[in-house]
Parts: C-alpha cells; sequence; structure tokens
C-alpha cells in the first residue's frame, strides 16, 4: 500500500491513499517521515519511499517554475 503524508494530528498521522484520507495511529509511521512523503506500508510501518519522494518534489518544483517563469 503506498500513499502521501498529508499531515500529522496529535497521536495520529493522515495519509492520502487513492484520494482518500485515513488516520494512522504515529507508532505506526517511522518517526523521520514528513508531511509531503511518500511512504509505503512495510512490515506494518509506514516509510518514506526516498525515490518516489525526490521525483513528486521535482515535479512540483517544475509545475511552480512553469507558473512563476518571467515571460
Amino acid at each position: 500500500m503506498k500513499g502521501i503524508v498529508e499531515r500529522f494530528e496529535e497521536q495520529y498521522v493522515v495519509i492520502e491513499i487513492n484520494g482518500e484520507a485515513k488516520d494512522f495511529k504515529k507508532e505506526a509511521v517511522d518517526p523521520q517521515v514528513k508531511v509531503g512523503d511518500f511512504v509505503c506500508l512495510i512490515n506494518s510501518i509506514w516509510v518514506t519511499d526516498k525515490l518516489e519522494t525526490k521525483e513528486r518534489e521535482m515535479k512540483i518544483k517544475k509545475l511552480m517554475d512553469e507558473v512563476w517563469e518571467d515571460e
């Protein structure tokens, strides 16, 4: 299972999976995970998929550069 971390709320982490936000206890999420990370469920723990996260960041940066590009 894969998703994107939306936010942290007290003892929960909200992860978007297939367009739907789901709550998971913080204990089920690796402590190094941050908001915006692309995560995968491995052995019942959500961990950052570093490659997917980097690709997502680059795609967002490219879109932002295109929006703010001077004419």
